[in-house]
């Protein structure tokens, strides 16, 4: 995982556990996890499931004073 070992996982536990505080620590664990978990569905190409499908466009209208020769 990365090339860090179960001593350097502990000593970045510890520091986020002193820098942000046990009460902020889940908040961001989830946050992390929402980022990683919305990274990987766009990278793999997933379409967002909320977005409505977008209506296709009437023909365009011949326009009578530009007629193409043949």
């Amino acid at each position: 995982m990365f090339g860090l070992g179960m001593p350097e996982l502990i000593l970045i536990l510890v520091i986020a556990l002193v820098i942000f505080g046990p009460k902020n620590l889940p908040d961001i664990g989830k946050a992390l996890g929402k980022t990683i978990r919305e990274f990987r569905n766009a990278s793999n190409g997933e379409a967002d499931k909320t977005e409505p499908a977008k209506k296709e466009l009437p023909p365009a209208e011949k326009d009578k004073d530009r007629e193409v020769r043949k």
